[in-house]
C-alpha cells in the first residue's frame, strides 16, 4: 500500500530552543577551557543532551557550593535566588531564558505589583511555571498555580474577595485549557485581566497539526514523553485521528501504520531535525 506523508510545516526546534542551543555550542567552542554547565536539561530531549554531554556541556540539577566556569539558565528560566546562588558559588552566568517565557514573568510581575490576584495557567511542577511563580513572588503572595478548573474550589472565596484577577499562560499550554479556566473563572471575579501568553509557535503547531489531523488516517507525533508542547500535540491529536507519540523510529513497527494511507507526522519544539528525517525515512521504508 502506498503511503502519502505530509511532515508538518511548524514542526522541530522552534526559535527558543534553536537559540539555546546553537548558543551552549558556541560557549563552548570560544571557552574551551572552561567548564560549562547547564542547570537542569537545556531541552527536553535526551539525543541532543547526550550529544552536549559528548562536548563536553554537562547537565547539572543543583548548584554546588563552590565551581567555576559558565553556568547556564536553560530556555525554562529560574528563580532569582538560583541567579543568585550560582553567581555565590562562583559561575559567571548566561541567562538563556527564552524570550517569549521571560514576557510572561514580566506580566505576572506587573500585574502583582498592580494588586491583583495572579492565576498561572499551567503544571506546577514544569520548570517554566516553577520560575513564573519564583518571579512573581518577590512581590507578592496572592499567587495560585491552575491546570484545571476545579482547582479553583479551594481558592473562590479568596478570589470573590479579591477586586481584580489577572491571569497569565505557561507558553506550551493549550488554549482549551486556558478556556476551561475563564469560563470557571469568570463567575468568581469582578474584573479579569488576561494576558494569553501562549506563544506563537505553539499556536501555530496546534492549529496546523489539527488541520492535518483531519485528513490523516495517521498522526505521528515526535519528541519527548517529559516535553509540555509534545505531549500536548499529541493529546489534541487522539481526540482527532489515530495518533502515535514516540521519542524517536526506533519506537516505530509496521503494525502502527499497516492500515494507515495518508500519514501526517509533527513534532514537538525540542525535537531535532535528523531525528524527525529518521521517522520519515523509517515509515517509507516500511511502508513499502
Amino acid at each position: 500500500m502506498h503511503k502519502e506523508i505530509t511532515l508538518a510545516k511548524h514542526s522541530g526546534f522552534c526559535y527558543g530552543v534553536k537559540r539555546a542551543v546553537e548558543t551552549v555550542k558556541k560557549l563552548k567552542a570560544e571557552n574551551p577551557e572552561k567548564n560549562i554547565f547547564v542547570l537542569g536539561e537545556l531541552i527536553h530531549n535526551s539525543h541532543v543532551i547526550a550529544e552536549l554531554d559528548a562536548m563536553g556541556i554537562k547537565t547539572i540539577y543543583e548548584i554546588p557550593e563552590h565551581g567555576s566556569g559558565i553556568c547556564v539558565i536553560r530556555s525554562h528560566g529560574a528563580s532569582p535566588e538560583t541567579f543568585e546562588k550560582a553567581k555565590q558559588a562562583g559561575f559567571e552566568v548566561v541567562d538563556l531564558t527564552c524570550p517569549d517565557v521571560k514576557k510572561v514573568q514580566q506580566k505576572a510581575i506587573e500585574l502583582v505589583q498592580n494588586g491583583y490576584y495572579l492565576i498561572i495557567v499551567g503544571k506546577a511542577e514544569h520548570p517554566e511555571v516553577m520560575a513564573i511563580y519564583a518571579n512573581a513572588k518577590q512581590y507578592g503572595d496572592k499567587i495560585s498555580i491552575i491546570n484545571f478548573p476545579e482547582q479553583l474550589a479551594s481558592i473562590s472565596t479568596e478570589l470573590k474577595s479579591h477586586k481584580k484577577v489577572g491571569v497569565v499562560v505557561q507558553t506550551t499550554q493549550r488554549i482549551s485549557t486556558l478556556n476551561d479556566v475563564l469560563t470557571a473563572l469568570t463567575p468568581l471575579c469582578k474584573e479579569i485581566f488576561v494576558a494569553n501568553t501562549i506563544c506563537p509557535s505553539t499556536s501555530l503547531r496546534q492549529n496546523e497539526a489539527k488541520e492535518l489531523a483531519q485528513s490523516a488516517d495517521l498522526m505521528v507525533v515526535v519528541g519527548s514523553k517529559k516535553s509540555a508542547n509534545t505531549t500536548h500535540l499529541a493529546e489534541i491529536l487522539t481526540k482527532i485521528t489515530k495518533t502515535v507519540h514516540i521519542e524517536d523510529d526506533t519506537e516505530l513497527n509496521s503494525e502502527i501504520f499497516k492500515d494507515a494511507e495518508k500519514i501526517s507526522i509533527t513534532a514537538g519544539a525540542s525535537t531535532p531535525e535528523d531525528i524527525i528525517n529518521n521517522v520519515i525515512e523509517k515509515i517509507k521504508r516500511k511502508g513499502e
